[in-house]
């Protein structure tokens, strides 16, 4: 076990030593990587007692989730029942753009949708302290001609179509994800979602133009959400397929690719049964709210992305822009933030999204030459994309060709302020969500053929984020990097 340790600690020296200097979401001069030891620090105690608590491992399985509005980042981890529990919560400090999926270079959206997160997409020596590249293009989006470049999760609280955490909670993350990567997983899922798919934010949001995505993506939620389990994403016809597995008289698995017409394919029946019913719950729910008149979400202008309320409090004229604050209000009342925000900080511009939750935590300004102290690392992170990349190509893993580093710079010109929502629902985050009664799927259903042509999904689609594996045996370091990416 020591020489095991050992192995992998001088493998890691010397793959820092040896990667590729690469530039974070906005060029920025970085140190030295054979004296970077961002990318090794150790997983805090507080959390690895709370992966103890949860009867998960260290290096089981992770899986990302984040939601735009409520400005949250969940970290989900495989227990030792093969289930995936939610292990942590971090409020995100900034976002940029809109809601809705990302269409362009430059557009300043954060994406959503899923994508799988490789070891070559961590970069160590981001401008912005850590950082992981979202994948950001998948092919579901290159289908539809969708364009963009180093879309990030990141520290330092910046973005411009990235996803900004503060050092502390990026560090925390991105240890995280290290240690599933050296437990074998091979790549771990990150969705982006505008919200959480709840009947509620779907009823206050049925006027988007983007609702059809967003109904798309929402069944990869289901799959996860009714089995707890990592979906398996494919894409074929400009759509999502979740879940698709060979027909019992195929002879092969079914080749998907996102431009053409989708193969035979079949949906374990259980999985597709219990998926059913809590769309079916959702649906009529969602019917109910809309014919008492849940009040429309106000289509935005001249707000740039959004800001968790616990971090807006605590920045002069802070603001939360298009976010709505979730569960991260409890946190409020803390005497500090859940990390360290940099006083070069900007915030969203325009009014409160909801006037009827106000910013209740101490707004007094703080000096813009100083950096606002944070809590005690109740979160962190990192981004690691020339390390693991190298790490991978010593091992003798083919190297992917994705953006790695973060390009977040500050917004300058201020937008035009929002006017306050007239009768607006409160936020997801502080009311009760409806409850679905939906049935657990078990972990190997049977198969039931599916009618490959039902193409009744949206013709907008995200595209596919093949899943992370099980955990495959760690005696051996080679093992834990020689799969195909």
């Amino acid at each position: 076990m020591i020489g095991r340790s050992l192995f992998r600690a001088l493998m890691m020296s010397a793959a820092l030593s040896a990667a590729v200097l690469l530039a974070g979401c906005n060029s920025d001069e970085i140190g030295s990587l054979a004296t970077n030891a961002k990318a090794n620090q150790p997983v805090p105690p507080r959390l690895l007692a709370q992966i103890d608590a949860k009867n998960m491992d260290l290096q089981s399985p992770i899986l990302i989730r984040l939601f735009k509005q409520e400005a949250e980042l969940e970290v989900w981890k495989q227990d030792r029942t093969g289930r995936f529990e939610l292990l942590k919560t971090y409020p995100i400090c900034r976002w940029s753009g809109d809601l809705g999926p990302k269409v362009r270079e430059g557009d300043r959206q954060a994406p959503e949708g899923f994508y799988a997160i490789t070891p070559a997409q961590m970069n160590p020596t981001s401008a912005y302290y850590l950082s992981f590249n979202t994948g950001y293009p998948n092919a579901y989006d290159r289908s539809l001609g969708h364009t963009g470049s180093e879309l990030m999760v990141h520290g330092d609280c910046s973005s411009r179509g990235c996803y900004a955490m503060t050092d502390e909670q990026i560090s925390e993350i991105y240890a995280l994800g290290r240690e599933s990567f050296f437990g074998g997983q091979k790549s771990f899922q990150f969705q982006a979602y505008p919200f959480r798919m709840t009947p509620l934010n779907l009823a206050r949001h049925r006027n988007s133009p983007h609702m059809a995505f967003w109904k798309m993506i929402k069944e990869g939620n289901d799959h996860f959400e009714v089995t707890r389990q990592e979906p398996k994403v494919d894409f074929c016809e400009k759509k999502y397929v979740f879940d698709a597995v060979k027909a019992p008289d195929a002879k092969r698995d079914p080749v998907f690719d996102a431009s053409a017409k989708c193969p035979a394919y079949v949906v374990p029946d259980e999985l597709a049964q219990a998926v059913r019913e809590k769309q079916e719950a959702d649906e009529a729910e969602y019917a109910k709210l809309v014919a008492k008149g849940t009040p429309v979400a106000q289509l935005n202008t001249g707000i740039d992305g959004g800001m968790n309320r616990v971090f807006a409090a605590r920045v002069p004229n802070g603001n939360t822009g298009l976010s709505e604050g979730g569960s991260g209000l409890a946190l409020l009342t803390t005497d500090r933030a859940p990390g360290t925000i940099p006083s070069t900080v900007n915030p969203p511009h325009g009014p409160v999204t909801s006037p009827q939750e106000p910013l209740t935590a101490s707004l007094t300004p703080t000096s813009s030459s100083t950096r606002v102290a944070a809590v005690a690392p109740a979160a962190q992170s990192g981004e690691s994309d020339g390390f693991f990349s190298s790490l991978a190509r010593k091992v003798g893993l083919s190297s992917a060709s994705t953006d790695t580093t973060a390009t977040a710079s500050q917004p300058t010109a201020p937008a035009r302020p929002k006017t306050a929502e007239a009768r607006q629902p409160r936020p997801e985050g502080s009311t009760p969500k409806p409850k679905a009664e939906t049935r657990q799927a078990s972990a190997k259903p049977p198969l039931k053929p599916v009618a490959e042509t039902a193409a009744a999904a949206p013709a907008t689609t995200n595209s596919m984020v093949a899943g992370a594996q099980p955990i495959v045996s760690a005696n051996s370091f080679d093992n834990r990097f020689s799969a195909a990416k």
